[in-house]
Protein backbone atom coordinates (compact mmCIF):
# COMPACT_ATOMS: atom_id res chain seq x y z
CA UNK A 1 0.00 0.00 0.00
CA UNK A 2 2.98 2.44 0.83
CA UNK A 3 4.20 1.78 -2.53
CA UNK A 4 1.19 2.38 -4.08
CA UNK A 5 0.54 5.87 -2.13
CA UNK A 6 4.41 6.63 -3.00
CA UNK A 7 3.74 6.18 -6.85
CA UNK A 8 0.69 8.41 -6.94
CA UNK A 9 1.97 11.32 -4.60
CA UNK A 10 5.24 11.24 -7.17
CA UNK A 11 2.89 11.56 -9.81
CA UNK A 12 0.89 14.01 -8.45
CA UNK A 13 3.17 16.30 -7.56
CA UNK A 14 4.76 16.19 -11.36
CA UNK A 15 1.61 17.34 -12.12
CA UNK A 16 1.32 19.93 -9.95
CA UNK A 17 4.90 21.69 -10.86
CA UNK A 18 4.13 22.65 -14.27
CA UNK A 19 1.03 24.49 -12.99
CA UNK A 20 2.34 26.44 -10.06
CA UNK A 21 6.09 26.42 -10.79
CA UNK A 22 6.46 29.14 -13.73
CA UNK A 23 3.88 32.20 -12.18
CA UNK A 24 2.64 34.52 -14.94
CA UNK A 25 3.12 31.48 -17.50
CA UNK A 26 -0.82 30.24 -18.44
CA UNK A 27 -0.90 26.58 -19.06
CA UNK A 28 -3.87 26.11 -21.15
CA UNK A 29 -2.91 22.09 -20.87
CA UNK A 30 -5.26 20.01 -18.25
CA UNK A 31 -4.08 20.98 -15.04
CA UNK A 32 -7.37 20.28 -12.38
CA UNK A 33 -10.69 19.84 -12.65
CA UNK A 34 -13.60 22.32 -11.98
CA UNK A 35 -17.62 21.02 -12.36
CA UNK A 36 -16.98 18.13 -14.74
CA UNK A 37 -14.79 20.11 -16.64
CA UNK A 38 -10.77 19.96 -17.08
CA UNK A 39 -8.87 23.34 -16.77
CA UNK A 40 -5.70 24.98 -17.39
CA UNK A 41 -4.20 27.46 -15.05
CA UNK A 42 -1.71 30.36 -14.83
CA UNK A 43 0.62 30.30 -11.01
CA UNK A 44 0.59 33.47 -9.84
CA UNK A 45 1.13 34.47 -6.05
CA UNK A 46 0.96 32.58 -2.50
CA UNK A 47 -1.88 34.13 -0.11
CA UNK A 48 -1.60 35.06 3.33
CA UNK A 49 -3.79 33.59 5.50
CA UNK A 50 -7.64 34.38 4.70
CA UNK A 51 -9.33 36.32 8.12
CA UNK A 52 -12.59 35.94 9.07
CA UNK A 53 -13.75 39.02 6.89
CA UNK A 54 -12.36 37.46 3.59
CA UNK A 55 -12.84 33.72 4.30
CA UNK A 56 -15.65 33.42 2.02
CA UNK A 57 -13.40 34.55 -0.85
CA UNK A 58 -11.57 31.50 -0.98
CA UNK A 59 -12.80 28.23 -2.98
CA UNK A 60 -11.66 25.25 -1.67
CA UNK A 61 -9.13 22.97 -4.04
CA UNK A 62 -8.61 19.29 -3.25
CA UNK A 63 -5.37 17.89 -4.23
CA UNK A 64 -6.13 13.76 -4.19
CA UNK A 65 -2.46 12.04 -3.45
CA UNK A 66 -3.30 8.91 -3.56
CA UNK A 67 -5.31 7.55 -6.48
CA UNK A 68 -3.09 4.25 -7.61
CA UNK A 69 -5.42 3.91 -10.56
CA UNK A 70 -5.69 6.57 -12.72
CA UNK A 71 -3.88 10.19 -13.57
CA UNK A 72 -5.88 12.77 -10.98
CA UNK A 73 -5.78 16.27 -11.04
CA UNK A 74 -6.82 18.63 -8.67
CA UNK A 75 -10.45 19.30 -7.99
CA UNK A 76 -12.30 23.02 -7.28
CA UNK A 77 -14.98 23.92 -5.78
CA UNK A 78 -16.23 25.55 -8.55
CA UNK A 79 -15.33 26.78 -11.90
CA UNK A 80 -15.92 29.79 -14.10
CA UNK A 81 -19.43 29.97 -15.13
CA UNK A 82 -20.37 28.69 -11.63
CA UNK A 83 -21.92 31.75 -9.24
CA UNK A 84 -19.75 30.36 -6.14
CA UNK A 85 -16.55 30.94 -7.93
CA UNK A 86 -14.26 33.57 -6.27
CA UNK A 87 -11.83 34.05 -9.74
CA UNK A 88 -9.45 31.92 -8.60
CA UNK A 89 -8.41 32.44 -4.91
CA UNK A 90 -7.77 28.83 -3.53
CA UNK A 91 -7.34 27.14 0.11
CA UNK A 92 -5.86 23.95 -0.21
CA UNK A 93 -6.97 20.71 1.04
CA UNK A 94 -5.41 17.19 1.08
CA UNK A 95 -7.25 14.51 0.23
CA UNK A 96 -6.36 10.78 0.33
CA UNK A 97 -8.68 7.57 -0.43
CA UNK A 98 -9.29 5.62 2.57
CA UNK A 99 -8.54 1.56 3.16
CA UNK A 100 -12.22 1.23 2.48
CA UNK A 101 -12.64 3.73 -0.40
CA UNK A 102 -9.60 1.61 -2.17
CA UNK A 103 -11.21 -1.98 -1.35
CA UNK A 104 -14.79 -0.63 -3.00
CA UNK A 105 -13.05 0.47 -6.17
CA UNK A 106 -11.48 -1.43 -8.87
CA UNK A 107 -10.08 1.09 -10.76
CA UNK A 108 -10.77 3.90 -8.51
CA UNK A 109 -11.93 6.48 -10.27
CA UNK A 110 -11.22 9.85 -11.26
CA UNK A 111 -13.13 12.43 -9.48
CA UNK A 112 -14.10 15.40 -11.07
CA UNK A 113 -16.60 17.89 -9.07
CA UNK A 114 -17.11 19.10 -6.16
CA UNK A 115 -19.79 16.48 -5.39
CA UNK A 116 -17.65 13.56 -6.37
CA UNK A 117 -15.51 14.74 -3.61
CA UNK A 118 -18.64 14.96 -1.19
CA UNK A 119 -20.14 11.70 -2.42
CA UNK A 120 -17.22 9.57 -2.06
CA UNK A 121 -16.56 11.54 1.42
CA UNK A 122 -20.17 10.79 2.61
CA UNK A 123 -19.29 7.36 2.10
CA UNK A 124 -16.12 6.50 4.35
CA UNK A 125 -14.03 6.93 1.38
CA UNK A 126 -11.81 9.72 1.26
CA UNK A 127 -10.19 11.56 3.84
CA UNK A 128 -9.79 15.31 4.02
CA UNK A 129 -7.70 17.56 5.77
CA UNK A 130 -7.36 21.29 5.29
CA UNK A 131 -3.87 22.37 3.99
CA UNK A 132 -1.47 21.20 2.09
CA UNK A 133 1.25 18.69 2.15
CA UNK A 134 4.82 18.83 1.79
CA UNK A 135 5.79 19.80 -2.18
CA UNK A 136 2.03 20.72 -2.83
CA UNK A 137 0.69 23.84 -3.54
CA UNK A 138 0.87 26.53 -0.79
CA UNK A 139 -2.00 26.39 1.52
CA UNK A 140 -3.37 29.80 0.18
CA UNK A 141 -2.69 31.12 -3.38
CA UNK A 142 -3.80 32.83 -6.29
CA UNK A 143 -4.01 30.46 -10.03
CA UNK A 144 -6.99 31.64 -12.08
CA UNK A 145 -9.12 28.68 -14.11
CA UNK A 146 -8.10 28.93 -18.15
CA UNK A 147 -10.06 27.05 -20.86
CA UNK A 148 -8.15 23.83 -22.05
CA UNK A 149 -7.12 24.63 -25.64
CA UNK A 150 -7.86 21.97 -27.84
CA UNK A 151 -8.96 19.55 -25.43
Amino acid sequence: MLTRFCSSLFITLMLLVPGFAQAGQPNFMPSLWGDGVLWGTKGTTELPAPTDNNLQSFDALYVIINNPDAVQFPVSEAAPGNPAYNGGRWFTHTVMWTEEGLAAHDPVPVLTSYEDILFHESLGHLLIVSGSFDGGPPAYFQCPMLPVLGY
